[in-house]
């Protein structure tokens, strides 16, 4: 129950960080997939969502009993009076997935994979005629990335709506490389950025039914590298439904 009392805070305090942060980035992280496999032939299914709208899927297949492939998938399309952000993002990659300890109670994934995306970046002001660009910003980009992702088995039951539930925790850490392929500053062709970003995240599930899980998910992302448009600050604050289907009771 210690879990839940802090759980729960971090989700309001979460969720009030993405509605009134502003964007101040090219790049908006997408949220990665974390099938936490066991054994071949499960699969994996996951939708995310925050209140700008940044809708996040992911898709998972364990091949064998250590291999396994994924699909991620994003996209938002935010507007406020001041600000416009548009962004896809699509990727593939290919894993190695165990467990571990005495009692095969945790679970250990790394992946690597690559991306491509888009977005367009808008700053505006209000005006007589209403809201005018100040400055414009469009991108495509590649990218590349590997991660780790590791969570327990072991659950933790919590009695909610009139029945037990369980919950379980994870954590993944993705090493993303992005690249712009060309960028236009106000509609005129500019220098091209690179940077490698840490993109921590960590995730709570709530279990609904069977193999459906709600799943918060809050993280951040950190530049090593110093620019002035491909950079950190936007973080990652969703919710969303993961199925976990041919899973061996």
């Amino acid at each position: 129950m210690k879990k839940v009392r802090f759980t729960l805070p971090v989700v309001i305090i979460g969720f009030g960080l993405a509605m009134f942060s502003s964007c101040s980035s090219v790049y908006l992280p997408n949220v990665p997939a974390t099938p936490m496999f066991q054994h071949q032939g499960e699969g994996y299914l996951a939708a995310h969502v925050n209140p700008k709208s940044n809708v996040s899927g992911n898709a998972g297949f364990a091949v064998t009993d250590h291999l396994a492939i994924l699909a991620n998938g994003s996209y938002v399309d935010y507007k406020s009076t001041n600000h416009d952000f548009k962004q896809y993002v699509y990727e593939g990659g290919l894993g190695y997935f165990t467990a571990i300890g005495k009692k095969k109670q945790t679970v250990l994934e790394f992946y690597a994979g690559y991306g491509l995306g888009s977005s367009t970046d808008v700053d505006k002001r209000a005006s007589t005629t209403g809201a005018d660009p100040v400055e414009s910003r469009e991108t495509d980009f590649n990218k590349i990335f590997i991660q780790t992702n590791f969570s327990s088995s072991k659950k933790d039951n919590i009695k909610l709506f009139g029945k037990k539930r369980t919950l379980n925790y994870g954590t993944a850490i993705r090493l993303s490389r992005l690249k712009m392929d060309n960028f236009q500053l106000n509609g005129l062709e500019s220098p091209l950025e690179e940077n490698v970003f840490v993109e921590p995240i960590f995730f709570t599930r709530l279990q609904l039914n069977k193999g459906l899980q709600l799943q918060y998910t809050n993280g951040w992302n950190i530049g090593l590298m110093k620019n002035e448009y491909l950079k950190p600050g936007n973080a990652v604050f969703t919710l969303g439904l993961i199925y976990n289907f041919g899973r061996k009771k």
